[in-house]
């Protein structure tokens, strides 16, 4: 009986917990705050419950839509503040555009407990920003930390996978105690890399040395012109030259049609101008660099993926084409329970895909039969024209 209650005990200290999950059901305006940060100048979005265009089942696969084009739009959700200290910590979400965004994001933000949801907006402080942005040809899957008070991006972009196919995608993070983090994008690893790596989180290990100076007879120049060669001196750099065969009008009167010029032709024997040829410099020392030194501004830290409070997720964007749908939120450190919600976003994606594939196969039959109609009528054109003649 002990080692069963032992048993019990030990599955329960390991069993995985949900911070957060939102399927965006009945009753989720009560669970979420809109956000009336942009109210005032009138630029502030509204959501929508919406399935969009393509589902399985309407309301099992419905989520919250942005509902107009060029707006902000805001909307948090709190949930029991918790510290991601010593575990690893999944935030998963799904999102699909039924538009070309053109110009947004399609992002969540995760932070400490917020003190006035409404609020909720650009200035917000947050600890993790996650998801795809796109303004133009700059695309991209943000992932952004928060370290001691400072957002940092990621040294390089990740992929952009939200393309303008209509369908859903799912975005995972997983942040880990031993400072990396994985991006999975509908279940394709994206990434996995070190924070100390992949962000500058923390100051640089080694500095150049302020003290150390170029020395003043460093040849830093890899090319020199050659002290050998001379322009030869025949060498003609005259353009335009007078044209010495003209000769001055015979009714050319100096009085009425002023003192007679030459004209001026180009000149035959021109050569270009001359440049004196350039060869190594057999002087030349290479690039110089200051020696490297400590930075006695660095200080490591194996805590950068830890974060005392996380208490609120929620979506601040700017679309300038709207229609975008999340659904299927989730916090946790219970892998299972996510991808619970990655089996769910799958039974969709199928849907999705298959009713894709019916309306391009039906929009190319109709660009078929129009390119035919067209081409049949420009025949009876021509038909009709050869009778005429």
């Amino acid at each position: 009986m002990l080692r069963k209650a032992l048993c019990v005990s030990s599955l329960a200290a390991v069993s995985g917990k949900v911070y957060f999950s939102e399927t965006f059901g009945d009753g989720w305006e009560s669970r979420w705050a809109s956000s009336e940060w942009k109210k005032s100048d009138g630029t502030q979005g509204t959501w929508k419950a919406s399935a969009g265009k393509w589902f399985g089942d309407e309301k099992e696969d419905a989520g919250i839509q942005t509902a107009e084009d060029s707006r902000f739009f805001g909307l948090s959700a709190g949930f029991e503040s918790f510290s991601n200290a010593g575990k690893e910590l999944i935030i998963q979400y799904q999102a699909k555009y039924e538009k070309d965004i053109e110009c947004g994001g399609g992002y969540v933000k995760i932070g400490p407990k917020l003190s006035d949801p409404k609020a909720f907006g650009d200035p917000t402080p947050y600890n993790i920003m996650f998801g795809p942005d796109k303004c133009g040809y700059t695309k991209r899957t943000h992932l952004i930390f928060n370290y001691k008070g400072k957002n940092v991006l990621k040294k390089s972009d990740l992929a952009y996978k939200q393309e303008n196919d209509g369908t859903s995608h799912v975005y995972r993070l997983v942040l880990k105690p031993d400072n990396t983090a994985r991006v999975e994008i509908d279940e394709e690893n994206v990434y996995e890399g070190s924070l100390k790596d992949d962000w500058e989180m923390l100051a640089a290990k080694e500095i150049s040395d302020p003290a150390d100076k170029k020395p003043s007879d460093w040849v830093d120049d890899s090319m020199m012109d050659d002290p050998a060669d001379k322009k030869p001196e025949d060498w003609v750099t005259e353009k335009r030259i007078v044209d010495s065969a003209a000769k001055k009008p015979d009714d050319w009167d100096d009085e009425e049609d002023g003192e007679w010029e030459a004209p001026m032709i180009d000149n035959p024997e021109y050569k270009g101008d001359w440049s004196v040829k350039r060869i190594s410099n057999p002087a030349y020392k290479g690039f110089w660099e200051a020696k490297k030194i400590a930075n006695p501004e660095y200080v490591d830290d194996d805590q950068l993926y830890k974060y005392d409070d996380f208490g609120f997720i929620g979506f601040d964007l700017w679309q300038v084409k709207g229609n975008s749908i999340f659904d299927n939120v989730i916090i946790t450190d219970d892998v299972a329970e996510a991808d619970a919600f990655v089996k769910k976003w799958k039974t969709l994606s199928e849907v999705e895909k298959a009713k894709k594939k019916e309306e391009d196969d039906k929009k190319a039959e109709e660009a078929k039969a129009s390119s035919d109609s067209s081409d049949s009528k420009k025949d009876d054109d021509d038909d009709d024209d050869k009778d005429d003649e």
